[in-house]
Parts: C-alpha cells; structure tokens; sequence
C-alpha cells in the first residue's frame, strides 16, 4: 500500500491545536508530516501566516517531480532528492546553534535552511512522498536517518549531511544505540539502528528536542508545555503522560500532574513498570493533595 493512501488530510480550517488533536485521535500515521511540523511550529508563532510555508514546500516536490522522471531505482531517487533539497534549494545541517531551539522550529528551518536533522528528514519525506515514493523515517537515536523504496530497492539517507546515502552494510555505517527518551519499547532491548518508526515517532523526536533543550536550560514550564503536545499528538504513549506529570508534580501543578497521571493510566498501554509508576506517582499525589 502507498504511504499516502490513508495520510491525514490537513484542514486548513483547523487551528493548530484543533489540528494536532485530530492528528492524535488517528493514530500513529502516516500523516503529513510537513504540515503536522509547520502546525506544531505555529502553536509558538500563531501571527505567521503558513501559506507562504506550504507554497515552498509544494515548489520543492515540483522540483524533485522532474528530476524523479529520470530516476530508476531508490539510489536514484536519494540522489536527485539531495539535488533538489541541498544543492538547489541550499538546506544544510545547523553546526554552529545546534542546541538552538530554533533549529527543530520547522518554520525558522525552513527561513534558515537549516535545522537538526529530523527536521530536514520532514522536508526529504514530504518532498518523496509528494511524488509517491515510499519514504520513512528510520530508529537511528543518535542521528535521524530516513529510507526511501523504489520498484524493489531501497537507500538510506542521511538528512544532515547534504543527503549523503548511508551503506548499512559497510563497517562504517552508523550503529546508533543511545535510546530516546520517549519510545516506550517495554524491553530493554532497542531496535536495529534502521527499523522503520511511525510518522508519530518522527514528530514525537522533532518536539523530543526542543523539550530536551528547554530541560537543559531548567525551563520545566517549557518542557511540560512541550510534553503536553508529545502527549496529544501520541496519547495512546503512557510514558509521555508519565513523564509529563513527573515535570508538572516538580514545579509545583499538582492538578495538572494529577491529570497526567490519569492518562498514563488510561492510556492503558506500555510496560508495567511504566503503569505501576503512574499508579504509584497518582496515589503518593493523591495523599499531599488531602
């Protein structure tokens, strides 16, 4: 089946919010990506107007539509995607403010040409799947990857890196093993490095490093307020309710941590180490509140 035959249609009438809400009530995908990344960037920003956004997202799949005419298998199709994307359009890795928030905004990549690598892997899949190939982001924790299919063959690509296709098979190919923070595997074993993950995982780790970025700087209203989201784009995820309740029930909002701790619960998903520490975290909670 193609990854686009049951992607979730944008509303264009919908707020951000109201978007994201839907997105969290279908599932775990697919979705469109880009457009969930520009609604999520827009819940920061909410004077900026995302049609000039959409427009030059529409005019990078234009562009990748005619050189995917010439293409004959996924190595081709890597290749003319880091064309069109890097070299045409100038979009790069962000060395130099890598801890920048802004560099996972996906509106201020897109103004930048520049980003963390998950957010340049939005810009690669939609472009992709604009034009009906298979493309999906990849496990890869200390690095985002994306895949992409073509009549059989496949090619790993390396957003980052100008669009640089990864050997998976080579002694050099990267063999990532740092877990994130937010998968929920409920074992300790973590996926090979190139296991395909849902688009819901894809903006779940996108989010994953503003709010990484805003714990280093003890911002935990910021943090939670991040989680909040994690948790509505993927509310079937008890771990993220989990941790969102631990953040609120530090700085103070016990209500708020109260509630978090109750979606764990009935989320009714995971490991259970992770609905014991909910039951437990609610009923300890539960006692400073009386």
């Amino acid at each position: 089946m193609n990854q686009l035959s049951s992607v979730v249609v944008a509303d264009t009438e919908a707020s951000p919010a109201e978007y994201l809400q839907k997105l969290g009530q279908s599932g775990d995908g697919p979705h469109d990506l880009a457009t969930a990344a520009l609604q999520l960037a827009a819940l920061d920003q909410p004077d900026r107007k995302l049609a000039p956004y959409r427009a030059h997202l529409a005019e990078i799949a234009e562009a990748v539509r005619t050189e995917f005419v010439f293409i004959r298998d996924a190595g081709g199709a890597a290749d003319a995607l880091a064309s069109i994307i890097t070299r045409r359009y100038g979009y790069e890795g962000e060395r130099a403010n890598f801890d920048d928030p802004e560099s996972a905004d996906f509106l201020n990549v897109i103004e930048r040409r520049r980003g963390l690598p998950v957010a340049l892997g939005i810009i690669y899949i939609h472009a992709a799947r604009a034009n009906r190939i298979d493309a999906c982001g990849l496990f890869s924790p200390g690095h985002f990857l994306l895949r992409v299919q073509v009549k059989g063959s496949e090619a790993v690509i390396d957003p980052f890196n100008g669009g640089a296709i990864v050997d998976r098979d080579s002694p050099g190919a990267p063999r990532y093993a740092a877990p994130l923070h937010f998968r929920e595997t409920g074992s300790a074993d973590q996926p090979d490095a190139f296991t395909a993950v849902s688009d819901a995982d894809v903006l779940l780790r996108l989010l994953n490093n503003i709010k990484n970025r805003a714990l280093k700087l003890r911002d935990p209203a910021r943090a939670a307020e991040i989680l909040g989201r994690m948790a509505t784009i993927a509310p079937r995820r008890g771990v993220l309710w989990l941790e969102l309740g631990k953040i609120q029930e530090s700085a103070g909002a016990l209500s708020s941590a109260r509630r978090a701790y109750e979606s764990c619960l009935k989320a009714g998903s995971g490991a259970d180490d992770i609905v014991n520490e909910a039951a437990f975290a609610l009923l300890a909670l539960k006692r400073r509140l009386n």
